[in-house]
């Protein structure tokens, strides 16, 4: 659904009855351009807007499905660019991704939202408070988003660094058990955000070096700002995916020692124990002729043995750390 239609003349806002034939009218004037904000558009909807606005075919489908990898597209006189915004929901260790779609043209820009993050309505707000920003064209809005979410991207990646320090510390100071499970949990986020954040890199770079209709000379500087920011966060995923791939080598590592020390403890006392045994079961035999069933001191010396030989192999293992 249409969330917001205005037109914005010389950077200031002109209200709009929110109708498509008035918006493609307000057009007309080269210093007013309009920005219309869409909200999951239903089928019917976004193909009223692209025959108003005389969207590509290709572009509204890739609006109208979503789930597209960050991307800029050029159609001769407009261009679709596609961003995906990351949030870390601390308390479930997960990225939140949602998706947000610009059309932008020489003096319209239509501004598609799907999930929760990337809130065009607080961009608007903050834009329309400076109109000497939006005097810019409607490549500024596409500056601005791109601005947020690469802000977005640096906050998750705190955020998730914070969870990452916890569990270095848990594998490396804490009792040997094992984390492999929120590890596994914390890669696969990871690589979700990579998806997110390493293919913007390519359409930032475009813009940088070369800017479609609708887009003034002025941006480029902060577009590359924005490029900077977006290639250090994929940079930053990157490490941190090393980092989790160490953590799960040194806790595997901690399991299998444990499991080893578990093994030596039992095959310490399985011998231990196989004395006594050993020895019961030869006098256990019931032989006639056994020289010591006759003797008086026989049982307290057995008794003696085994204690001996026991404590002796107790005091041998534990000099060894078997036990």
């Amino acid at each position: 659904m249409i969330v917001d239609c205005a037109a914005y003349e010389h950077g200031k806002r002109r209200a709009l009855a929110c109708t498509l034939d008035e918006a493609f009218d307000a057009q007309g004037d080269d210093d007013t351009f309009v920005w219309i904000g869409l909200l999951e558009p239903t089928e019917e909807e976004l193909a009223t807007v692209a025959t108003t606005f005389g969207l590509h075919p290709l572009a509204v489908e890739d609006a109208l499905h979503a789930h597209q990898r960050p991307k800029l597209e050029r159609y001769g006189d407009h261009s679709l660019l596609v961003f995906k915004t990351a949030r870390y929901v601390d308390r479930d260790e997960v990225i939140a991704l949602g998706e947000v779609l610009l059309f932008v043209g020489d003096n319209f820009v239509i501004s598609v939202r799907h999930g929760d993050a990337g809130n065009m309505g607080e961009i608007r707000k903050r834009l329309e408070a400076r109109p000497e920003r939006l005097a810019l064209g409607p490549g500024v809005v596409v500056y601005e988003l791109a601005d947020r979410v690469a802000d977005e991207f640096i906050d998750a990646l705190v955020s998730m660094e914070a969870d990452i320090d916890e569990i270095q510390a848990e594998v490396f100071a804490g009792p040997k058990a094992s984390h492999a499970g929120r590890i596994f949990g914390l890669k696969r986020e990871v690589l979700e955000f990579r998806q997110a954040a390493v293919p913007l890199v390519d359409p930032i770079d475009q813009l940088v070096r070369s800017l479609p209709p609708g887009f003034v000379a002025e941006l480029q500087p902060y577009f590359r700002d924005v490029h900077d920011h977006v290639v250090r966060a994929s940079q930053r995923l990157t490490a941190i995916d090393e980092l989790l791939s160490s953590a799960l080598d040194a806790n595997v590592a901690q399991v299998s020692m444990r499991q080893n020390e578990d093994m030596r403890k039992i095959s310490a006392w399985a011998a231990i124990v196989s004395v006594p045994t050993a020895i019961a079961g030869v006098y256990g035999m019931n032989f006639e002729h056994m020289p010591e069933l006759g003797w008086k001191l026989g049982y307290p010396m057995v008794i003696i043995l085994i204690a001996s030989i026991c404590g002796w192999l107790y005091r041998n293992f534990k000099r060894r750390d078997w036990l």
